[in-house]
């Protein structure tokens, strides 16, 4: 199994910037990549981006792209969501989710962190 543990939510201004941690533990050589998600209240939770631990390159929604950045840290396995400009519709609980292939089929999920941000 992978275990995954994300960090860093909190209350912020709109403008402002947070930085999530994801800490994958557990039998790590079996995920591929890592993906993050958010769920609104009353909302469905939608996929924010991801990143391979391979490649490197990420790939993000639409409406995050140009503020949100993710990285990784292969030595730490440790995936990074730096969010930027935050708008008050940002706010959600954030999730990161692993998956083993690279048809992006997630099956191990963190607990997920708040990130309330307001105007």
């Amino acid at each position: 199994q992978v275990q995954l543990v994300e960090s860093g939510g909190g209350l912020v201004q709109a403008g402002g910037s947070l930085r999530l941690s994801c800490a994958a533990s557990g039998r790590t050589s079996r995920s591929y990549g890592i993906g993050w998600f958010r769920q609104a209240p009353g909302k469905e939770r939608e996929f924010v981006g991801g990143i391979d631990w391979f490649s490197g390159i990420a790939s993000y929604t639409d409406s995050v792209k140009g503020r949100f950045t993710i990285s990784r840290d292969n030595v730490g396995k440790r995936v990074y969501l730096q969010m930027n400009s935050l708008k008050p519709e940002d706010t959600a609980v954030y999730y990161c989710a692993s998956t083993a292939t690279t048809n992006w089929v997630f099956d191990y999920w963190g607990q997920g962190t708040q990130v309330t941000v307001s105007s």
